[in-house]
């Protein structure tokens, strides 16, 4: 569900803790998406897993499914933040963030808290993106497909560069 406030849009995970404690699951702001600090309920059935890896998948779900409605993915996540109420499940949280962002890899803390809002919740984890701006078919084109030649024009260069330009001098051998 969207709810709109001038130039920000209100995004809702459908969680019962989001109008009785006054929050957003995610503020959209132009490109900039923050999403608050989630836990792993798997929200369709209001069940929270006791294992903390699939608190983590949980919570990846939900940041999906919150990307999408702000138009976006999971690559234009540029930020996480995890907290973790026992530093023993650090581990198994940092593997499922290894298996959904490994490619990704948005800048990322982790730390233990003494507790989160309910005993059964294990970590919560907040996050940041940017969204990317759609880019039409030209723009698909491979960097490797420009020549350098076209990039120094494009830069507006008028001095043709040699090859000795821009490699450093290591001296005579």
């Amino acid at each position: 569900m969207r709810e709109g406030r001038g130039d920000r849009r209100l995004i809702s995970s459908g969680s019962p803790f989001e109008g009785a404690y006054g929050y957003s699951r995610a503020v959209v702001r132009g490109d900039e998406v923050l999403i608050a600090g989630t836990t792993g309920y798997d929200y369709a059935r209001m069940v929270m897993p006791a294992d903390v890896a699939e608190q983590a998948r949980n919570i990846y779900a939900t940041f999906a499914e919150v990307m999408k409605e702000a138009g976006g993915e999971l690559a234009d996540i540029v930020r996480l933040r995890t907290f973790v109420t026992d530093a023993a499940d650090c581990e198994a949280v940092l593997k499922v963030q290894g298996e959904t962002f490994g490619a990704i890899r948005p800048t990322a803390t982790i730390v233990e808290v003494s507790a989160l809002l309910r005993p059964e919740m294990k970590v919560e984890i907040e996050a940041e993106a940017w969204l990317r701006p759609a880019l039409t078919q030209s723009e698909h084109q491979p960097v490797a497909a420009i020549s350098p030649s076209t990039i120094l024009h494009e830069l507006g260069a008028t001095k043709k560069l040699q090859p000795s330009h821009c490699l450093p001098s290591f001296g005579s051998a």
